[in-house]
Formats: C-alpha cells, sequence, structure tokens
C-alpha cells in the first residue's frame, strides 16, 4: 500500500549542534596531522557492480563533482545556499564557481566516508550513504574541505545552509525512518550530465544499489528537489511520504520525501 502523502513544516533551533556553523569548534577538532593528512575512503562492503557502474575515486572528485553542478545548475535547493540576497554584487560567474566548490567538497566526503559511482565519462553521478555511515566526523569535514564553507558562504547561505538546511534533512530523515535510519541506504544526489541524458544512466546507479538493498532487507531513503522526478521515482518503487519546506528565500522551496521499502529478502 502506498505511504500517505503529508506535508510537514519544521521550524526549529538544530538538535545536533555540529550542523550549526556557529558550534563548530575547529580548536576542539583532533588536529593530529599524520592522520588528517592520510585519512582514507572507508572500506565498505560495495554492492556488485553491474556493466558501466564504477565506483569514483579521490583522484576523480572534481569530474563527478562537475557533472553534478550541471545536473544542478538551477535546482532551487541546491542553489538555495548560494543564491542569497546578501551578496547582490556577486556575478553569475562568482555564484556557479562557489555552487560547483559546494559540490566538490560535498563529492569528495561522499568518496572518503559513503560511496560514489558513475556511468561512461560522468555522464551521471550519484552520491550515496550505505547503512551504517556518515560524513559529520571532523577528519572528513576538514579534509573534504568543506568548513571553508564557513567563510565561502554569505552571512544569510550561512543560515540556510547550516541552520535550516542541514537540520531539515538530518531531522526528516530521522522522523521519517525512526528506529531504521541508520540501517537503511541514502540516495544523498544522483545528477545526469546534459549529454548523458536519455540513455538510462541515472537507471543504473538506482538499481545498482536497489539491488543491494532488497537482498538485505533495507529501505532506500532520497530527497526530490524537482516536481518532474518523484513520477521517475516510483517506477523504482519509491513512494512519497512527505513533503518538506525551505522558508528562508522569497518563496518556499518545497522537496519531496521518497522512501523505497525492500522487494524481497526482508529481515526477519
Amino acid at each position: 500500500m502506498a505511504a500517505t502523502v503529508s506535508s510537514l513544516r519544521v521550524d526549529f533551533e538544530p538538535k545536533d549542534s555540529s550542523l550549526n556553523s556557529a558550534n563548530i569548534n575547529i580548536s576542539a577538532a583532533p588536529l593530529n596531522l599524520l592522520k588528517l593528512f592520510n585519512l582514507r575512503p572507508t572500506a565498505m562492503p560495495i554492492p556488485p557492480l553491474p556493466e558501466g557502474v564504477r565506483v569514483v575515486t579521490t583522484a576523480e572528485y572534481k569530474q563527478a563533482a562537475a557533472c553534478l553542478a550541471e545536473a544542478f545548475a538551477e535546482d532551487e535547493v541546491v542553489r538555495y545556499p548560494v543564491d542569497t540576497p546578501d551578496r547582490p554584487h556577486w556575478t553569475a560567474q562568482e555564484k556557479w564557481d562557489l555552487h560547483v566548490e559546494i559540490l566538490e567538497y560535498v563529492t569528495y566526503a561522499h568518496i572518503l566516508k559513503g560511496l560514489v559511482t558513475t556511468v561512461g565519462d560522468f555522464e551521471a553521478v550519484a552520491l550515496w550513504m550505505p547503512p551504517g555511515t556518515n560524513m559529520d566526523d571532523y577528519l572528513t569535514i576538514f579534509k573534504s574541505g568543506m568548513w571553508r564553507l564557513n567563510y565561502r558562504l554569505s552571512a544569510e547561505g550561512k543560515r540556510r545552509f547550516y541552520n535550516e538546511f542541514l537540520p531539515l534533512l538530518h531531522d526528516t530523515k530521522h522522523w521519517t525512518l525512526g528506529a531504521r535510519d541508520a540501517d537503511s541506504w541514502y540516495l544523498v544526489y544522483i545528477g545526469t550530465s546534459l549529454r548523458g541524458r536519455g540513455k538510462g544512466n541515472a537507471s543504473k546507479l538506482i538499481r545498482h544499489v536497489t539491488s543491494q538493498a532488497d537482498k538485505d532487507g533495507v529501505p532506500v531513503y532520497l530527497e526530490s528537489s524537482n516536481e518532474k522526478n518523484p513520477p521517475i521515482y516510483r517506477r523504482f518503487g519509491f513512494e512519497t511520504v512527505r513533503t518538506v519546506y525551505l522558508h528562508r528565500a522569497e518563496k518556499n522551496v518545497e522537496l519531496d520525501i521518497m522512501v523505497r521499502e525492500p522487494v524481497r529478502g526482508e529481515k526477519k
């Protein structure tokens, strides 16, 4: 049975202080430089790779991020901390450069602690967080460059990113999945370049993980920021369970929360 679609408005202070830029204490981070600069991608079981799908390495993070930047060039959610009213003097190129920079940091962090896959010559890219993983530790924040956003985002951009966007995503996922939150696959980003569209590339990347999720009997979670995408995700078994909103822009920015339940091999 399809889950009931609901609408959720969230207005709260972040429950996890690590998500708030004002509360990130750089001096409190574990500054063992040998560990910091020798951080390696987390070893984890990778679902068997179907033909054409491969894992992105740290040497390829810029190419993977470039694909995502192109795919989300006009996405209101991804651009939410960039297109702010307190930088009216910024050119379109400066905003684009920051958009790319953010996706480079996020991509690198997922290579270190999650799973990044691609098809072809970076024609499509997916960023995944497997069960039991996250990228919130200090070493990953430093190594990926995510810490630089404390200085690169505008004051409003930081409020949107750290005080609203990250807490909303964190808490909504927890509320939606409950006790299964830590035992789920999370599709953080998936995007297709202009030259890679219409070839079934995104489908390959999704099925690569959903097949493993079925074997393990765990759900797959995502947020959709484009109203055209939920019908596409439903073809893979996802259902919309609620809708959430970002409120700091001129108009509310909507995200559809979707969950895919395992089809077979459910845990007893």
